[in-house]
């Protein structure tokens, strides 16, 4: 029986068990440089196999949200260096999310208070950056209009992935993970109702994922196939993202299309909008046809619906984001059948170490 507790064999990594950290922001690296206690953080919950480490932008334009960690500099290189080693010590693996927000930003994140870009120059509707404002206080904002990218533009972009993928490898992580989903820079070139360009970029299925795979084929070609994976959101509603004609295709050719690149995984978000889940049903299986690799899936799992997507073989590794950040020991917690805690949703983001690393491991109460 294939259950969340076995081993796997994700290309030359042996997981320890099938169970992964899905990426969460936390916004506590200061300066964009991860800080010393993210070690703790990670090692804590390092009972799973696989972690993907929070969005990790791969330049300084990249950001939408203030004190989110980067990977384009010898610092940040340097810095997430004890995290890698943290994670490893306690047996598990570890990618980094490689991230661009797009137009899901604001001008007193970016650099010279520059306008964020995106594939087009449409804001996004209901969008939040998370800024420091001119007074040191924190807190989110509605996110500013873009810039949509130039031809060359792209081609920096794409660039910047490539670098963020060798520091990644410098870093001591086992591989990347590109960040193509939550409405993000790469979605936005997916998505039809954001992207309107009328270049090679835009308008046909083969158009608009042409971002996306030259993304994937330039850190491919820096750090091996082995070591990238990609997080996708088909039917994703955040960050200003609508439906349109021919959606669910749209990821079933872009599927079809890395499979022929051999890659670590892809990893799949069921986003929940509005109490729903929105992927449509059946679609996991037919996404499942279209990707001949290892297939992560994220997004209100538990143990028993983790076990019945594993053992149905839709799935190779079940994600877990938020029960992980109130119960760092979460894989012995659903082994042992003891209780989860429920995290406190108001230090989500960058609040020191309170709601950060000082959440308690269980202790089972003596007969």
């Amino acid at each position: 029986m294939t259950d969340l507790f076995g081993s796997y064999q994700l290309g030359k990594l042996v997981l320890k068990n099938r169970a992964a950290m899905a990426p969460m922001t936390r916004a506590r690296a200061p300066q964009n440089v991860p800080a010393p206690e993210m070690a703790r953080y990670y090692a804590q919950r390092s009972g799973v196999g696989l972690i993907i480490t929070e969005g990790t932008v791969v330049s300084a334009s990249a950001s939408g949200t203030v004190d989110c960690p980067g990977i384009w500099s010898e610092e940040q290189v340097a810095a997430w260096q004890p995290v890698t080693a943290a994670a490893h010590d306690q047996g598990a693996a570890i990618f980094t999310q490689l991230w661009h927000v797009g137009r899901v930003s604001h001008e007193l994140v970016q650099p010279n208070g520059a306008q964020p870009v995106s594939a087009s120059a449409k804001q996004a509707q209901g969008a939040m950056a998370y800024v420091r404002h001119p007074d040191g206080t924190h807190g989110f904002v509605p996110a500013s209009v873009p810039h949509a990218l130039t031809i060359d533009e792209i081609a920096g972009v794409v660039e910047d992935f490539a670098i963020a993928a060798e520091n990644a490898i410098k870093a001591g992580f086992d591989g990347v993970e590109i960040h193509g989903a939550n409405g993000y820079l790469v979605e936005q070139f997916i998505n039809a109702t954001v992207n309107d360009r009328d270049d090679i970029y835009g308008g046909s299925i083969e158009n608009r994922i042409r971002f996306a795979l030259e993304i994937v084929d330039a850190c491919v070609a820096r750090i091996g196939a082995d070591r990238v994976g990609i997080r996708l959101t088909p039917f994703g509603r955040v960050s200003g993202m609508a439906g349109y004609e021919g959606e669910g295709e749209t990821y079933l050719v872009l599927a079809r299309a890395l499979s022929s690149r051999g890659l670590a995984y892809v990893h799949l978000m069921d986003q929940n909008v509005g109490g729903t889940w929105t992927l449509p049903e059946g679609y996991l299986a037919q996404f499942r046809a279209a990707w001949n690799g290892p297939l992560i899936l994220a997004g209100g799992l538990d143990l028993e619906k983790a076990n019945t997507l594993l053992e149905a073989g839709l799935i190779d590794i079940a994600a877990f984001g938020v029960p992980l950040i109130g119960n760092p020991d979460l894989i012995a917690r659903l082994r042992n059948g003891w209780p989860l805690a429920t995290p406190d949703r108001a230090t989500f983001y960058g609040s020191g170490y309170e709601g950060y690393t000082d959440y308690p491991t269980y202790t089972p109460v003596s007969a």
